[in-house]
């Protein structure tokens, strides 16, 4: 009953990213926040009731100075009203921008922690497909700057847009005849605002992709600019970022060439509402159909009926990047769940591992095709073959990065689908060529592989896998700071971090995907003496780029083409296998160069 709960929920979860609806997205962030949303378009709404009966009095005062009221009681008492009226206008415009960026800023909480916990949902290898730089630009910066445009549209877009309704029809009012006269030059500028909103499906893109070209080009070259001005490179790349630059300025331009005509023309056309009004206004005055004082009040009123309107329409193209962004966030959130039960039902009875029939595609492209393979437990295999055969995503499938799209894999006669990963996470250590640490110091990186390890136990661990003189020869020892990313410490140095940190842990399955790539063949030779010690009577799985450091493993597997093309042991491949003896013999070769 567990299981099928807590599947149900990620099935759940995953269902809810299908539709990358803008509208739909920025209504499921709300959650929680909707009340906020909805006070702030109340309270708007009540502002925009005082701006018309601000008019409306202002109509009173006018018709009565006409008529020859001479009574300074009745205008100071309108005039205390209007002023009123426009100190409240004001406060329920402040109280309604303040209430929605309330909401909006808890729209972006509740974004934040979707994302998050869809990370956390998703397999590890989805995750990595993409640069943390790149999440933590959508999780952090392109979700805030959401907060203007959210927190300013909903009160100042339904102020002006209902605003100018309602002055609308308060002028229909008094004359409908000249409150359509006064729309005779809006069609004009609605033909002019279409031709031009009618280029963005081939500008915008355009805009985009050249700003986020001139975004990986100055990352580039303001990481690598050490390097750039050691090998004399200035040139060259500066004149490359030159270039990004000067397409990401032009693309705009151009963009903005082709559409000022249009919208400067849209934007003469919206607000001239007497260009209609007066000369209508003025002939119905002159037949005795309508009367001076409510001429002028028309007048006073269309200078405030499509100004608003105008300002509404000014928010599109801050929605549009609104649009941009949750598209953004969908496609994280759109990434299938890693579904795993909260409860296992049943143990593994070993740590064999046993493939199925394993499809696997990956972009969609197929890229392994029906992998069946038999890890018998307490034994050492390895997966060889060419570059791209699939011998990672292998390993990545096994250590639960991914899950199989057709198959299965087993530990232990368990299908690893049928164990939560909390506990599947206790039976296997992955190690790849590319570890990430964080930036704490070496000790704590260490620890992480096992909860609560004493100093010791972390010491007694790197003096095992071999790395206990290199990290005493830091500047502080186990106490130094990584940095960012281990920033601070050379590729093999992360790597050998990452196997000391992998061998704490103590898993029963250990996989090491070109661990000691990094590595130069000196130090790779006292980890491989300290792991083959270390992972004695576990269950273990190597992908090598050098052949001899798995020559003597229990079953060698030939991956090709996203196929076991042959296993078994080094002296079976080289009497069996034609391609596997090409590569050993390609692989002695160089050895003999290098040496």
């Amino acid at each position: 009953m567990e299981k099928e709960k807590g599947t149900a929920q990620n099935q759940s979860h995953g269902a809810g990213a299908l539709n990358k609806n803008t509208v739909l997205w920025l209504w499921k962030f709300t959650e929680g926040k909707r009340g906020n949303y909805l006070r702030s378009i109340l309270l708007a709404l009540c502002g925009v009731a005082c701006m018309l009966l601000t008019y409306i009095c202002l109509s009173a005062v006018i018709r009565e100075l006409i008529a020859g009221n001479r009574d300074m009681g009745f205008y100071i008492q309108r005039g205390v009203q209007i002023g009123l009226l426009w100190v409240l206008r004001y406060a329920f415009h402040a109280f309604s921008t303040a209430t929605s960026h309330v909401a909006t800023f808890g729209l972006i909480s509740n974004g934040r922690r979707m994302l998050l916990k869809k990370l956390n949902t998703m397999p590890l290898g989805s995750v990595q497909e993409r640069s943390s730089g790149e999440y933590k630009n959508i999780i952090c910066d392109r979700i805030e700057q959401t907060e203007t445009t959210l927190a300013h549209v909903t009160p100042e877009f339904t102020a002006n847009i209902v605003g100018a309704i309602a002055m609308f029809a308060y002028m229909l009012s008094i004359d409908w005849r000249v409150g359509l006269w006064q729309l005779i030059c809006i069609p004009a500028g609605l033909v002019s605002f279409a031709v031009m909103l009618s280029s963005n499906p081939k500008y915008y893109p355009k805009t985009i992709e050249k700003t986020k070209a001139l975004n990986a080009v100055a990352v580039e070259y303001i990481g690598g600019i050490e390097v750039i001005k050691a090998f004399g490179q200035s040139k060259t790349s500066y004149g490359k970022f030159v270039k990004a630059a000067k397409e990401g300025a032009d693309c705009f331009i151009d963009w903005m060439h082709k559409e000022n005509l249009w919208q400067n023309f849209g934007m003469a056309c919206f607000p001239a509402t007497l260009l209609g009004l007066l000369p209508s206004g003025v002939v119905y005055c002159l037949n005795g159909s309508l009367d001076p004082a409510s001429l002028v009040v028309l007048i006073i009123l269309s200078l405030g009926t499509v100004s608003p309107l105008v300002t509404a329409f000014g928010f599109g193209e801050d929605i549009s990047k609104v649009g941009e962004i949750v598209s953004d966030i969908a496609d994280v959130m759109d990434e299938k769940d890693l579904i795993r039960p909260l409860v296992a039902k049943t143990t593994p009875k070993d740590h064999s591992i046993v493939l199925k029939d394993v499809h696997f595609t990956y972009k969609d492209k197929e890229v392994l095709h029906g992998i069946n393979m038999e890890i018998k437990d307490g034994t050492v295999n390895a997966l060889v073959g060419p570059s791209g055969a699939g011998k990672s995503t292998v390993a990545r499938l096994i250590a639960s990065l991914w899950d199989v799209d057709a198959g299965e894999i087993t530990i232990g006669g368990v299908n690893i689908k049928d164990m939560p990963l909390s506990e599947y996470n206790k039976h296997v250590a992955y190690v790849s060529q590319e570890n990430y640490l964080f930036d704490q110091t070496v000790m704590d990186n260490i620890r992480m592989g096992k909860d609560g390890a004493t100093d010791e136990e972390v010491i007694e661990a790197a003096q095992k896998c071999g790395c206990h003189e290199f990290i005493e020869s830091l500047q502080n020892g186990y106490k130094t700071v990584c940095g960012g990313s281990g920033g601070h410490l050379s590729g093999g140095e992360r790597q050998r971090i990452s196997i000391a940190r992998a061998m704490l842990k103590d898993a029963p399955i250990v996989i090491l995907d070109e661990a000691t790539s990094y590595t130069d063949p000196e130090s790779e030779a006292v980890i491989q003496s300290a792991l083959s010690k270390l992972t004695a009577g576990k269950t273990l799985i190597v992908i090598a780029h050098r052949l001899s450091t798995i020559a003597d493993a229990d079953r060698i597997f030939l991956i090709n083409n996203g196929n076991v093309e042959a296993f078994g042991t080094q002296e079976e491949l080289l009497n069996n296998s034609p391609l596997y003896k090409s590569m050993w013999e390609s692989h002695m070769a160089i050895r003999k160069e290098d040496v």
